[in-house]
């Protein structure tokens, strides 16, 4: 049997060898004009993908780059206490097209108005169950696996959830402006029963806590049911900042402890 042998054109291979030096040095050009900065692979996307992937991987292993995560790449430039580091902000908004990131803490309580305290850590929420390190930095506290419920949340709803958690312990406010500044923002058109479709996968203090709110803002009968009937009726939830409710004890608070 005669076999035949094919032959790949010498010029095709030399084409696509050209091709790829020529992005090479397109990718190594656009960086050392941009300077400090991060870049993503979608900042080349006039340029062949794969091409664009080794030259960012070879400009990484001669230390040019620095890989924060994948497809994201930071440039740094040199100062009087060593290689410049990312901008944390630029960073986050990265890891928050990545990943869906909330604000948590006093993040979070700072958004809805209860503090003006910005903690020396930034800390954020998360329904993945992991996110890449490099990308919020070391400092950053990541509270992972909320429910995956959370994904279509606002981050505002999703800050009010993180508040309800903590009992509003991050409020500087008085107990009675606390309450106060909860019920205001829960009686926002639409944000009990956006609250109410994930409640089932939140802590039943947070469920009790909810049912109290919204008792007190005149919430259908309906709703309030579906909500004491998923808590045990021996249990008892410390309502903490919140136990000003007026319903608070129809919803199992605890009792509060007298000053």
């Amino acid at each position: 049997m005669i076999r035949k042998l094919y032959i790949l054109p010498m010029k095709s291979a030399l084409d696509s060898s050209t091709n790829e030096h020529r992005t090479t040095r397109l990718v190594h050009q656009r960086i050392e004009r941009g300077g400090e900065r991060v870049w993503r692979l979608k900042d080349f996307e006039d340029l062949p993908f794969e091409a664009v992937a080794q030259a960012l991987s070879r400009l990484t292993r001669k230390g040019e780059l620095e890989r924060l995560s994948k497809g994201v790449y930071y440039c740094s430039r040199q100062t009087a206490f060593g290689k410049s580091r990312p901008n944390p902000s630029t960073i986050q908004k990265f890891a928050a097209e990545l990943k869906t990131l909330f604000p948590a803490g006093l993040a979070a309580a700072n958004l809805l108005g209860f503090t003006t305290q910005i903690g020396r850590r930034p800390e954020v929420a998360t329904s993945s169950p992991s996110v890449p390190r490099k990308l919020l930095g070391n400092d950053t506290v990541i509270h992972t696996r909320r429910p995956h419920e959370w994904a279509g949340l606002s981050q505002t709803d999703a800050a009010l959830l993180d508040f309800l958690r903590a009992g509003g312990s991050t409020s500087e406010l008085t107990q009675e402006e606390t309450t106060r500044r909860t019920l205001v923002l829960m009686s926002e058109k639409g944000r009990f029963n956006r609250l109410l479709r994930v409640a089932d996968s939140e802590p039943p203090r947070v469920r009790a806590i909810l049912g109290a709110l919204g008792q007190q803002i005149g919430q259908d009968e309906k709703s309030l049911r579906r909500l004491r009937a998923s808590l045990n009726p021996f249990s008892r939830f410390n309502f903490g900042a919140l136990a000003g409710l007026q319903y608070a004890s129809e919803w199992q608070a605890k009792e509060r402890t007298p000053r």
